[in-house]
């Protein structure tokens, strides 16, 4: 076999081996994209049969909840609101985790990961092009939960202003200005699960283990979030900032929270993301 002067075989290029087109259709058979980006369709449609069929109990409650839940037959920029605003709490946590956490740790479990690595792929372009791919899934997955939501929402009750308790109505053009914002600000805040859900799973062969894990610390900040008595040490939690987005609907818009939210969504998942790839690059493949 001839060998070029650097030791590589005549012909190889680094760059054209796993390529980001390869993986984005490897992933787009897995089972659980199809399931997960299926739900996000089904969630909207779920919802509305619920207002459809259900009971007019739109005092019950309190507080923010409450509100939206009367707000949101009022129009579908209103129930697309009401949608995320279910959402983002857990569903899409567990969604992210999902495309983030069976990344690489799937593969490991296979016992594929050290084949693909004997392509020869360098390690730091396998772990970059599947976190890109992750990440455009999960991306994909956030935007069709909305969109479904503002069709169908548009389609039952029709193009009115945007409403909310922290606001005065908002035209459609300008709120869904703001619903974009609010989506942008929420996909933001859940790259820090998907730093942590990347982090566990190139450090075990458990795919279940990497996704339940990044879900179980996210649910255990928000806890500790609510625990008043740790002070100050609360903004400091990944999940301080989480519920920010409120203020981007806000008359006049507050965006001092949503500032320093994305700093420290930013700064979470710079430390998650790097973590992960130190601890690749460095990892004993044996699986």
């Amino acid at each position: 076999m001839s060998v070029a002067p650097d030791g590589a075989a005549v012909g190889y290029r680094p760059r054209h081996t796993f390529s980001w087109w390869t993986e984005v259709r490897r992933q787009a058979t897995r089972r659980r994209t199809q399931l997960a980006l299926a739900f996000m369709v089904l969630l909207p449609l779920i919802i509305l049969a619920a207002f459809q069929f259900g009971g007019n109990d739109e005092g019950d409650g309190d507080g923010q909840f409450s509100s939206l839940v009367s707000l949101a037959t009022t129009g579908g920029l209103n129930f697309t609101l009401f949608t995320i605003f279910v959402s983002a709490g857990f569903l899409l946590v567990v969604v992210v985790a999902l495309f983030f956490g069976d990344t690489v740790a799937s593969e490991a479990s296979w016992g594929s990961l050290r084949y693909l690595l004997a392509i020869p792929v360098r390690r730091a372009r396998l772990l970059g092009v599947k976190l890109l791919v992750s990440l455009a899934y999960a991306l994909l997955a956030i935007v069709v939960l909305a969109a479904t939501a503002l069709l169908v929402g548009t389609l039952r009750y029709g193009w009115h202003p945007l409403s909310s308790s922290v606001s005065a109505e908002l035209a459609p053009g300008q709120g869904l200005l703001r619903l974009v914002g609010v989506l942008g600000y929420i996909a933001l805040t859940m790259l820090v699960v998907a730093g942590l859900a990347v982090l566990l799973s190139v450090s075990t062969d458990a795919p279940l283990g990497a996704v339940g894990g990044a879900v179980l610390l996210f649910v255990l900040s928000s806890i500790l979030d609510q625990i008043t008595a740790l002070g100050v040490i609360r903004q400091f939690l990944p999940t301080h900032w989480n519920d920010a987005w409120r203020g981007l609907l806000a008359t006049p818009m507050q965006t001092d929270d949503v500032v320093k939210g994305a700093i420290a969504a930013i700064c979470y998942t710079t430390l998650f993301w790097s973590l992960a790839f130190w601890r690749f690059l460095r990892k004993d493949i044996v699986s």
